[in-house]
């Protein structure tokens, strides 16, 4: 019985760690953590990370906002640093209104995506989204009440 359950606990365990390291999630940073994204005037920096190449990840950002009661949709152009796979993302939206920036992080068959809010008091990474999903319109509009 003891030898069973270490089997089944052992065999849990090495799942786990490869299901783990299949993954694929874009880091949102601070820019004033890296003179590199200060220079580029960055408001956040994005990162793809898991067990993957990392210059090989496509990120590609937009933003989806509010201004005046109108909805506004622009690509954003993101800065690529020195690091492999990390960019830096300067404000390219109207600093009125309110905004979610939609990141979308793509490396062969494997796709992520991030959402985070931006406003006049600038960008809140400590409550973006992120999934291996993609998110639909209902969860971009209920970011953006």
């Amino acid at each position: 019985m003891r030898r069973t359950f270490l089997t089944m606990t052992a065999m849990a365990a090495m799942t786990a760690g490869w299901l783990m390291a299949g993954g694929f999630w874009l880091e949102l940073g601070n820019p004033e953590a890296s003179a590199e994204a200060r220079k580029a005037n960055a408001v956040f920096t994005v990162r793809a990370l898991g067990c993957h190449d990392p210059a090989a990840a496509k990120v590609t950002a937009t933003a989806i906002g509010i201004v005046n009661g109108q909805r506004k949709t622009l690509p954003i152009e993101l800065t690529k640093m020195s690091q492999p796979g990390t960019y830096a993302v300067a404000q390219q939206w109207p600093k009125e209104g309110k905004w979610v920036i939609q990141l979308v992080g793509r490396n062969d068959e494997q796709f992520t995506n991030t959402l985070v809010t931006a406003g006049p008091q600038g960008v809140d990474r400590l409550h973006a989204k992120a999934d291996m999903n993609a998110f639909g319109s209902q969860d971009i509009e209920a970011m953006l009440r």
